[in-house]
């Protein structure tokens, strides 16, 4: 946000995409800026409330509009891209009412959207979990790219496309292989050459076969077909969708061992033989290690001096210390003596991480790919060209006595709550459900009073508050919610699909009270004061053009 405020400060206009008119993102008071601190930064420019889910819809209803009018650009097209001939073709085919009912949104909105990428000479465009997390997440993301590479907003300066990590182990664990079908660096298991080339680097054999994803993995426990099951860090038990499903899968685990810095529900649950492992965080831990940030910049993070506590050791050793109880063989291949020898081994065995071995103070970092990516266009792409995917829509129906549930983070990290109020948008308790008011109505709740959610999996109580949601969508907070989320995942990511229908219906007098607004300072956002007319009315309330809800 902080860095968004210095965008707009320069000239540069934000679109957001959303189910939910956030507060944070139409004014935004961040802590480190002072003129911001004082009087807040106005962030959102255009919002386009689309529905949850409907994202496919939308950005091809935007490239469509584009093409339409001949607001694509052509040069960077016929020299980077290939397969942009199917896509018109494709997204010609598709109809605007088809277009209208998957986004949740007119025509005349994608068409303004398309506009402002029209008129825009460079743009980024940022993504997190609203896209990713369906079971067809991955399809989102290839519709974005399909909109960025129309616009040739790849490889220049104040271009590219940004997604949004949640914490900051996500980009540097995925890129040295945290992965069941991917080594170190990103060479693929099932690639002979890739295997050969790793087990020449490692000297051993290595398997063939590609491994679970999380999902699968834990469904293969609920079948009885896991042995050994090793958690590196989180919580499986409330971080997976469908909880009873989950809680059943590890308990039914012969072995489970858990190696984190703190202890959680999924490392306290009952199984036959649960063994607890203490790590050190990476700022106790000798010679220090690396963290690798969205714009893959790979910093060395120092240790720092302190207390410690006696019996946990360095995070990379402890699986080191099992395999080699385990196998003893393995002994001379596990060898290292701390981080710095990681590292060598890092820049050895992946070329993306090249220089990481001479990391070893504080303030030094190094960037893979450079300032930016495929200024020289795209080298590792088939031919050297990025590729258009023709990308369909996804079918949500929402029958008309349901609503349809999707997960949001309060003041967290991961699993782990920090606070039960949410500064972003005002809410006094993790049981908050926001929903729209005339969706209200029709369950038959008002703002504070307590509503019942039921789906195919479980069911779940919290509290009504009165929220600039789209029409028969509701939010709740994760992972609270996830007994209410069925297992479904996007089979090319493995991604867990966050969303459930569900039916509202209200359910007595848990908590009916108001929340007193924020302090102002928390997570550098003002709440917003209760608004009279999202409280007290029960008729339907519509945006105003760039402005805040208005009785229409």
């Amino acid at each position: 946000m902080k860095y968004l405020a210095q965008a707009k400060r320069r000239g540069t206009r934000v679109l957001v995409v959303n189910p939910m008119r956030e507060p944070g993102l139409e004014r935004y008071w961040v802590p480190s800026d002072l003129r911001s601190a004082l009087f807040g930064t106005r962030i959102m420019d255009d919002f386009f409330q689309v529905a949850v889910g409907g994202d496919i819809a939308f950005l091809n209803g935007a490239l469509k509009h584009l093409i339409e009018r001949d607001a694509w650009d052509r040069e960077f097209v016929a020299r980077r891209t290939a397969g942009f001939e199917a896509v018109r073709d494709f997204v010609a085919g598709l109809a605007w009412d088809e277009l209208e009912r998957g986004s949740g949104l007119a025509r005349a909105d994608m068409a303004r959207f398309a506009e402002h990428c029209a008129r825009a000479k460079t743009a980024v465009f940022v993504y997190s979990m609203g896209l990713t997390q369906h079971r067809f997440g991955v399809d989102n993301v290839k519709a974005l790219v399909n909109l960025a590479l129309a616009r040739g907003m790849l490889g220049r300066e104040k271009c590219g496309i940004l997604p949004i990590r949640g914490h900051s182990g996500v980009q540097g664990g995925g890129e040295c292989g945290v992965d069941p079908d991917k080594y170190p660096g990103g060479f693929e298991v099932a690639n002979q050459a890739d295997r050969r080339r790793f087990e020449a680097l490692w000297g051993r054999s290595l398997p063939a076969g590609k491994g679970h994803r999380t999902l699968q993995m834990l469904e293969a426990a609920h079948r009885g077909e896991i042995d050994f099951l090793y958690s590196l860090g989180g919580n499986l038990l409330e971080t997976m969708p469908d909880r009873a499903y989950m809680q059943e899968a590890l308990a039914r685990v012969p072995l489970r061992v858990h190696q984190d810095i703190v202890v959680n529900s999924s490392s306290l649950l009952e199984g036959p033989t649960v063994l607890l492992l203490p790590a050190e965080t990476r700022y106790e831990t000798a010679g220090g290690g690396t963290t690798t940030s969205t714009e893959r910049r790979i910093r060395f993070s120092p240790e720092i001096e302190g207390p410690r506590i006696a019996d946990a050791r360095p995070e990379w050793s402890i699986p080191c210390a099992v395999a080699i109880a385990a196998r003893a063989e393995l002994a001379p291949h596990l060898a290292w003596r701390g981080p710095a020898d990681l590292r060598r081994d890092m820049a050895r065995d992946m070329p993306l991480y090249a220089g990481v071995e001479r990391l070893e103070r504080a303030g030094q970092w190094i960037q893979w790919g450079g300032e930016r990516l495929f200024e020289q266009g795209f080298a590792r792409m088939p031919e050297g060209r990025a590729r258009f995917t023709s990308v369909p829509l996804p079918r949500i129906e929402i029958p008309p006595d349901k609503f349809y549930l999707t997960t949001r983070r309060g003041k967290q990290f991961n699993s782990m709550a920090q606070g039960a109020r949410d500064p972003l948008v005002g809410a006094g308790s993790r049981l908050d459900v926001l929903v729209y008011p005339a969706d209200a109505a029709v369950i038959g709740v008002r703002d504070g009073e307590a509503i019942r959610l039921r789906s195919e999996v479980g069911e779940w109580t919290g509290i009504a508050r009165f929220a600039p949601m789209k029409q028969r969508h509701l939010q709740a907070y994760w992972p609270e919610t996830n007994v209410l989320i069925p297992r479904a995942f996007d089979p090319v990511s493995g991604e867990p699909d966050y969303n459930a229908l569900v039916s509202a219906e209200p359910a007595g007098s848990l908590g009916a009270t108001r929340p007193a607004p924020v302090r102002a300072a928390e997570e550098g956002v003002r709440a917003p004061e209760p608004d009279p007319a999202l409280v007290a009315s029960r008729v339907p309330l519509v945006p105003g053009p760039g402005g805040p809800l208005t009785p229409p």
